[in-house]
């Protein structure tokens, strides 16, 4: 997973925004690979290389969503209080759309007949012999552990990882939860879905 500062979420999605420098010792992210970037969707990297601040010019500081040079190298200083000679992952990379369903799972405010059709899919998800109901089970689970690992999840519910894991795509799917680079959260969506607002009366 990316994260990014909310400043830099409009220029990322809308495609202006397509650099970042990070002030890693080496590179977390690899060509050609896709990463999370919350809550706005998937970044795909394009390339990574390893520069120093004073490599940076006035293009790459508009590219990564800051107004001069000036801009981003203060920005760096501030939040490495690394000189000039400072080495800096640069990751170069573009919006990968809303690979985790985002829109749908950032629903905070669902409506009864919304409630209804979610109601009725996990229902159908929950009539199986093999496991019987799970649905509540595991949300309430990723509600309580959020961004645990799938294997400690599926252990604490006597469960194989794998079938574990198939089975939280499905809620995803719904727009329920969220997946993380590690482990899971209820989405927005799927809080609004477990905790419904009160009616005033």
């Amino acid at each position: 997973m990316i994260l990014f500062e909310k400043r830099f979420h409009q220029g990322i999605v809308g495609g202006s925004t397509t650099l970042t420098f990070r002030a890693w010792k080496t590179a977390r992210v690899k060509p050609g690979q896709r990463y999370r970037c919350h809550p706005i969707g998937v970044l795909e990297v394009d390339a990574v290389s390893i520069v120093t601040v004073a490599d940076i010019d006035d293009g790459d500081a508009v590219r990564a969503g800051f107004a001069s040079r000036l801009e981003i190298l203060e920005y760096i200083a501030a939040k490495t209080g690394g000189g000039d000679q400072h080495s800096m992952v640069r990751v170069e990379f573009h919006h990968g759309g809303d690979g985790d369903r985002v829109e749908l799972a950032l629903e905070a405010d669902i409506d009864d007949a919304t409630r209804k059709q979610i109601r009725a899919a996990l229902a159908r998800m929950d009539d199986r012999p093999r496991t019987g109901p799970w649905t509540k089970k595991t949300l309430a689970l990723i509600a309580k552990h959020p961004r645990i690992a799938a294997s400690k999840l599926a252990a604490m519910l006597g469960r194989e990882t794998k079938d574990f894991k198939t089975d939280v795509v499905k809620l995803k799917k719904l727009g329920l939860t969220q997946s993380f680079e590690v482990g899971y959260e209820v989405s927005p969506r799927g809080l609004a879905y477990l905790q419904p607002k009160k009616r005033p009366p």
